[in-house]
């Protein structure tokens, strides 16, 4: 199985370009994916760099609603004619940004493709088929990324704390082997890959996807001391983690430095083997 990284916020050589955002480009031996279009247009064009034929995708994952995830879903929709987009129901709602001054930025979905007919709205579990998983009930108990706190979602003519439940993780099975895929790890990554566990019966082989972490996460203690923490939970689990876009490059140091080559830093432009 290959995934091939469409967009990240680095490109692993000039030939690529990079952005605010993430997409990944899956290919198993039954299914061509989509997960997440990134913030624009530009996963399409690393795609045609990567020799990656768009039109061919067999179905497309949203992971939350968030633009960085989202915000190429009509230019991949005007590309592809046929795969369905699986999102979660709650995925179109309006969400922001606190961003200094107070001011409230929009940082949704474009909400006009919500009645599009090749959209699949999911709730907290789905399997596809054999193959494919999508659930979304994770219990953000450890680690949950303190950057969220600047994230709002609106309710009537409030905004609240945003509570994330429109985030959604895929799960590939192939081959006696499992591979987690996630978008920005809003719940907090340990206690997503602790729930993949549970509903599979096993800990998943391989993560990839963003983690959060750049700054510090809702735990007292230094920034590092929660990340090395943070790190020793993850390289319990026995899996392979590849992590990018929302994971600062700092943090990234922080946890391999415990993890060493259980954790792999990805940029758009890059093309990972899994042996599954």
């Amino acid at each position: 199985m290959i995934i091939k990284v469409l967009a990240a916020n680095t490109a692993a050589s000039e030939t690529f370009a990079a952005e605010h955002g993430m997409s990944l480009y899956v290919e198993t031996d039954h299914h061509r994916l989509l997960f997440d279009t990134g913030a624009s247009d530009l996963f399409i064009k690393n795609a045609e760099k990567l020799h990656v034929d768009l039109a061919q995708v067999d179905a497309a994952m949203i992971s939350h609603g968030h633009y960085d995830h989202g915000g190429g879903l009509h230019a991949f929709l005007a590309i592809n004619d046929k795969a369905p987009i699986f999102a979660h129901a709650k995925a179109f709602a309006g969400y922001y940004a606190l961003r200094s001054g107070g001011q409230k930025e929009y940082i949704g979905l474009d909400q006009t493709l919500s009645s599009n007919m090749r959209l699949h709205l999911c709730g907290d579990y789905l399997r596809i088929d054999d193959q494919l998983t999508l659930y979304a009930d994770v219990a953000p108990k450890w680690f949950v990324p303190a950057s969220n706190s600047n994230l709002l979602m609106q309710e009537g003519d409030s905004f609240v704390a945003d509570d994330f439940l429109h985030e959604q993780y895929l799960v590939i099975s192939q081959a006696g082997k499992t591979l987690l895929i996630t978008g920005c790890a809003h719940r907090g990554i340990v206690n997503i890959v602790e729930r993949a566990g549970e509903r599979l019966g096993r800990r998943p082989d391989y993560v990839v996807g963003g983690f959060h972490l750049r700054h510090s996460v809702v735990r007292p203690g230094s920034d590092a001391c929660v990340l090395t923490e943070i790190a020793h939970r993850l390289l319990e689990t026995g899996a392979q983690y590849y992590t990018g876009h929302c994971t600062s490059v700092d943090a990234f140091h922080c946890l391999k430095a415990v993890m060493g080559n259980y954790i792999k830093y990805i940029a758009a432009g890059e093309t990972i083997t899994f042996d599954m």
